[in-house]
């Protein structure tokens, strides 16, 4: 297992100047070409390999705690709200990738109309790989833009979907963090987040700026970009 990383939120490099190689040298990150053979599973349970997912073009990933986490499916849902039209001009995938039984991603899309690519990685090697911290940590006081609801209801809401489901688990291990990233094509890294708590989300505007697609507004607050 790769030694943990301190969360960090990272920009390495932007994709507009990949004839310098110094620069294109420097967006490589070797904890993502550990991960890229590692196994995804779709929804009907057929395995590709992480390193499908960005190596001929710009992906966003998305590694979310659990599907039963309120701060997952609030997120998601406002991921839901990109037009496919918006990543199509700027020739990008967006990608979101759980940590259960790929039995729950079926529901997990209904529940929050999220209707771009999701995989999971049942093992949580690629979060191993990527440095993802296991364990909350306060030492973050922001909280992610994204999140609508407030603790108590939000895990009562949490708790609520998990007796209804037909497969009665926590979707995921309740301790592993997740992150995200902008990357590709190939295992070159333009933005890297990892998660510290359940709240400490990459804004998602961050993540459409550095992917270079069209930015779009989510809520009442004025778009936030992290450097």
């Amino acid at each position: 297992m790769a030694a943990e990383s301190s969360p960090v939120i990272q920009q390495i490099g932007r994709s507009t100047d990949v004839e310098s190689a110094a620069l294109w040298n420097a967006m490589y990150h070797p904890d993502v070409e550990l991960a890229a053979s590692c196994p995804l599973r779709d929804q009907y349970g057929k395995t590709l390999q992480f390193g499908d997912l960005y190596r001929d073009r710009k992906a966003i990933l998305i590694l979310v705690r659990n599907f039963l986490c309120y701060t997952c499916k609030e997120y998601v849902e406002d991921l839901a709200k990109i037009p496919k039209s918006y990543l199509q001009a700027a020739d990008v995938r967006l990608i979101v990738i759980g940590q259960s039984s790929y039995l729950h991603i079926k529901q997990f899309c209904s529940l929050t109309g999220y209707g771009h690519e999701i995989y999971v990685d049942s093992d949580r090697e690629i979060y191993c790989k990527l440095g993802m911290r296991k364990g909350e940590s306060t030492s973050s006081s922001a909280g992610s833009p994204h999140v609508k609801s407030n603790m108590i209801t939000g895990n009562i809401k949490s708790i609520w979907r998990a007796i209804k489901s037909p497969l009665f688990d926590f979707q995921g291990d309740p301790a592993q963090q997740g992150g995200a990233l902008v990357i590709g094509p190939g295992n070159r890294v333009h933005f890297l987040h990892r998660d510290m708590n359940r709240y400490d989300h990459a804004p998602i505007s961050s993540l459409l700026h550095y992917a270079e697609v069209q930015p779009v507004h989510f809520g009442n607050k004025p778009p936030i970009i992290e450097v």
